[in-house]
């Protein structure tokens, strides 16, 4: 086999098992874990033991602490995250009153109020409470007029009250403002035994202003880091968590080139400063939709001669992805091929409801993650078992706050010094604390950095996360939920549902709009294999020259006027010639329209239904037409395509909805040239229905 087959060949797996059938991935995933009935048995009672100590303990954790009264099993707590994740997009005081009125008053954040022996909870529930009463306008008397008084005139008192229970609960979250501070608080942990991997706070750059920003705030970060580094096993040393989409404006399929071309020297110059320090630098996993390019970015920093001999390059893999095994496969490959040794931090994955509705939203064929928290469970203990016979090149670094899943590394691991645990500051301390001192492993702490104006996006993304009634950060500290019932085994939830993995409570991209409407197929433009199809599709169309006139029922046009129609952005383009209607040909058009009348609902229904089929067969052309003769993108005549395509299924379903009611008449349509196929196809089909 020639150098590189392999890796292409991986390379190949991992896009085609983007979206690939889930009952087919999870058989493969369970034979992979080769975990036997007895084994799972003991990873299970191991497990429920665990939880039960960690209960039986005098504090769980502060994240398992204050979901356990906030959760979004509770109103109050539904509350908070909605108004939490609100707040990101609010842009002026007075829509902020209004929010929080809308959604902090009608609560009741008095039962909560001393239930817990946190302060951050105690705190944090006064402000609320505070903020709560004085919006309620109900209590009567000298204290209803009091919080009358306080209503009229401190709405900055009722603001000020939020952010301050926002700000409480968010810094015990981050381990520091700035990264000196970070690493002056990580002390106390480190001489438990701890090691820290930073992460400083931002979303991905807007601007290029923004990307040198967070660049600069990584390189001084790795430099105050680089002075904690005192041991010769950079295991043992602290490291970084780099964002990619922070370094770069446009870091998007689309503009792969210019991405490889301007982000790699970038994060290649943080790379070589972490090397000098010798300590950890770890690439943070992002949306499925970046996950292609950010292989190639990888490869290109890990492929630079100077990195050599460097153990801490890593790259964090996220399980709830079908295609997680095969990315591990081509990490290893790579690791290979370049003679280097990586890190890889498996976590189960952060944006798992926003893939969800992504996938939904481009109509694509599946979901690029798992459709129940079972199979992520069961894909990350398979792909913890892989990593664990591949240490020869990668030291695994697990990262995880769930009990069962600690519990299977533990039984299948034979050497507990090749690999870390790792848990989010502010989550799971007493979990891994046990395991610490009971296994003698190593344990990272995955520690955020940064100002107020910073953490509250990432406090939503962890609240939302650990909030669900299935999280077992929210379990634990539910004492109605047995220990027996958070450890149970996830195979054999699984495999009561192989042939059948979708969730019902989930609709599928095609079935968006229920069973009787199907919709509109998707393209997804920064997967390769789409792109490769658009592209072949397109090719026969892209210098094609069209004749067209006026197309009229049971007749024939004799035309009017010739027009020709050019590429706007290639005026040498000639993309038709258009014969247009004259008059005899408008009024031709007028009588022969009544044949529509005689048709059925029914018959209508098929007509449309097979002309939106149509369209979708025949995209490549319209993509072509869409783009040489109006100017449109890729992105543009996909969006156009899909709408013109959804206008002919609406109205075939509701002609049929309708059939009671009589034809209106003959209409006449007159499209504007910005929309040429969808708006024009969505005022004829409305008529046609």
């Amino acid at each position: 086999m020639e150098p590189g087959h392999n890796h292409q060949n991986l390379r190949s797996k991992i896009r085609k098992s983007t979206l690939a059938d889930e009952g087919e991935v999870l058989r493969y995933l369970i034979d992979l874990a080769d975990l036997s009935g007895d084994d799972r048995q003991a990873i299970s009672e191991s497990a429920a033991k665990l939880v039960q100590e960690i209960r039986d303990s005098s504090d769980p954790g502060l994240m398992e602490t204050f979901l356990s009264e906030y959760g979004l099993s509770t109103e109050e707590g539904i509350a908070l995250m909605c108004l939490a994740e609100a707040l990101l997009r609010v842009p002026d005081a007075e829509t902020i009153d209004a929010l929080i009125e809308d959604k902090i008053a009608p609560s009741d954040w008095g039962r909560h109020l001393g239930h817990s022996s946190s302060s951050l909870v105690n705190a944090s529930t006064w402000a609320l409470l505070l903020t709560g009463k004085v919006l309620s306008d109900e209590d009567e008397g000298l204290l209803g007029a009091l919080r009358g008084v306080v209503k009229r005139l401190g709405e900055p008192v009722i603001r000020t009250a939020v952010s301050q229970a926002m700000r409480e609960m968010g810094k015990q979250f981050v381990l520091g403002r700035t990264i000196t501070e970070a690493i002056e608080n990580a002390q106390s942990y480190e001489k438990l035994g701890f090691s820290y991997s930073y992460d400083m706070l931002g979303e991905a750059a807007r601007t290029e202003e923004d990307a040198k920003r967070y660049h600069l705030s990584y390189s001084e970060a790795i430099g105050a880091i680089a002075k904690a580094c005192s041991s010769s096993d950079i295991r043992e040393n602290p490291g970084i968590s780099v964002k990619l989409s922070a370094l770069h404006p446009r870091y998007e399929f689309q503009q792969r080139k210019r991405v490889v071309d301007e982000l790699v020297p970038r994060a290649r110059s943080l790379a070589l400063l972490a090397k000098s320090a010798d300590m950890g630098f770890n690439i943070d996993a992002e949306e499925a939709d970046r996950l292609d390019l950010s292989l190639d970015v990888i490869e290109a920093i890990l492929a630079d001669p100077s990195l050599k001999g460097w153990d801490g390059f890593g790259v964090v893999v996220q399980a709830y992805g079908p295609r997680a095994s095969y990315v591990l496969d081509w990490l290893y490959d790579l690791a290979e091929r370049l003679d280097r040794k990586i890190m890889v931090r498996l976590v189960k994955g952060a944006y798992w409801d926003t893939e969800v509705k992504l996938a939904q939203t481009l109509g694509i064929d599946g979901f690029p993650v798992f459709a129940r928290k079972p199979s992520t469970d069961v894909s990350y203990i398979a792909n913890a078992r892989k990593l664990l016979t591949m240490t020869d090149r990668i030291y695994p670094q697990f990262a995880t706050h769930n009990a069962h899943t600690v519990c299977s590394i533990l039984e299948m691991a034979d050497d507990k010094s090749v690999f870390e645990f790792q848990r989010l500051h502010g989550m799971g301390e007493t979990l891994h604390s046990k395991v610490l001192n009971k296994n003698e492993t190593r344990c990272r702490i995955y520690a955020p950095v940064g100002a107020h104006r910073d953490l509250l996006a990432y406090l939503v993304r962890r609240l939302l996360e650990n909030g669900a009634n299935s999280s077992f950060v929210n379990q634990i500290v539910d004492e109605d939920v047995s220990p027996q019932t958070i450890a149970k085994d996830p195979f054999s939830v699984v495999e009561q549902y192989l042939d059948n993995p979708s969730n019902n409570k989930v609709a599928r991209p095609g079935e968006l709009f229920g069973v009787d409407r199907r919709n509109s197929i998707g393209w997804n433009l920064t997967d390769p294999i789409d792109m490769a199809a658009i592209e072949s599709a397109r090719q026969p169309y892209l210098e094609k020259f069209w004749k067209a006139g006026p197309l009229i029922a049971d007749g024939e046009f004799r035309g009017g006027n010739l027009v020709k129609s050019v590429n706007p952005a290639n005026k040498q383009d000639l993309v038709c010639e258009v014969v247009e209607a004259d008059n005899a040909d408008v009024d031709a058009a007028v009588t022969q329209a009544g044949v529509w009348s005689d048709q059925t609902a029914a018959e209508r229904s098929v007509i449309l239904n097979r002309a939106a089929d149509l369209y979708e067969e025949n995209f490549g052309e319209l993509f072509a037409l869409l783009a040489r003769e109006a100017g449109k993108t890729l992105l543009d005549c996909v969006g156009e395509l899909r709408e013109a395509v959804d206008f002919l299924r609406y109205y075939a379903n509701e002609s049929v909805r309708l059939e009671d009611s009589e034809p209106c008449g003959i209409f006449t349509c007159i499209s504007p040239w910005n929309f040429p196929l969808a708006i024009f196809t969505g005022q004829i089909s409305a008529a046609l229905a």
